[in-house]
């Protein structure tokens, strides 16, 4: 079974920057398209950046040119790189990932989520 596990979030002032981890680990053939989730109270789970194996980034149009998504394949990690943090940036977010793995029932390829650290963005 797959994992990931999330580190880095937690509470920075307006303008500051945090950057968030997540790796991988069970026995993993392939990691395609890895990415970060976020979810604000009262609000839907939305895309913040998509990176895929080949290195080609996406962004949500509200963090375009303050985060920088980048991913380490030799370790299956993902980071997030948060600059110019706002307070409306503040959420629960999670890192996903399009993984090709062995399980009970053989190779499967599958979706899977991290448990989600908090980012709080306040003064």
């Amino acid at each position: 079974q797959v994992q990931l596990v999330e580190s880095g979030g937690g509470l920075v002032q307006p303008g500051g920057s945090l950057r968030l981890s997540c790796a991988a680990s069970g026995i993993i053939f392939t990691i395609y398209t890895m990415g970060w989730y976020r979810q604000a109270p009262g609000k839907q789970r939305e895309l913040v950046a998509t990176i895929t194996s080949g290195g080609t980034t996406n962004y949500a149009d509200s963090v375009k040119g303050r985060f920088t998504i980048s991913r380490d394949s030799g370790k299956n990690t993902v980071y997030l790189q948060m600059n110019s943090l706002k307070p409306e940036d503040t959420a629960v977010y999670y890192c996903n990932a399009d993984v090709r793995s062995r399980t009970t029932y053989g190779p499967t390829r599958a979706d899977y989520w991290g448990q989600g650290t908090q980012v709080t963005v306040s003064s």
